[in-house]
């Protein structure tokens, strides 16, 4: 279940963002810095489709913001290198035999 996020104006501290269950919206909301009551500030809806790929970019880089992931990248192999080309030399003409 998406919970909505709703815009907060703290008097002293000045606006925040907050995510609420539909359940809380009409709950009093406090200033998380100053802990005063803090009245809801009524914006247009986010009514835009952002696409998956983009929402979880948007999702990943405001996660990171407190608490960045770590993500650990396999070390690479070793590449193996190609076996030197083999020269062959022939002395002599071709269709002579070698005794």
């Amino acid at each position: 279940m998406s919970m909505p996020r709703y815009e907060f104006r703290c008097e002293q501290c000045g606006s925040f963002e907050y995510w609420r269950s539909l359940a809380d919206a009409a709950a009093p909301m406090y200033c998380p810095v100053c802990q005063r009551e803090v009245r809801r500030i009524y914006t247009a809806p986010g009514l835009v489709r952002t696409p998956p790929a983009l929402a979880q970019a948007y999702y990943r880089a405001e996660k990171s913001t407190c608490e960045p992931e770590v993500i650990r990248r396999e070390p690479e192999k070793p590449r193996e290198q190609p076996a030197p080309p083999v020269f062959h030399q022939s002395h002599g003409r071709p269709w002579m035999l070698e005794h």
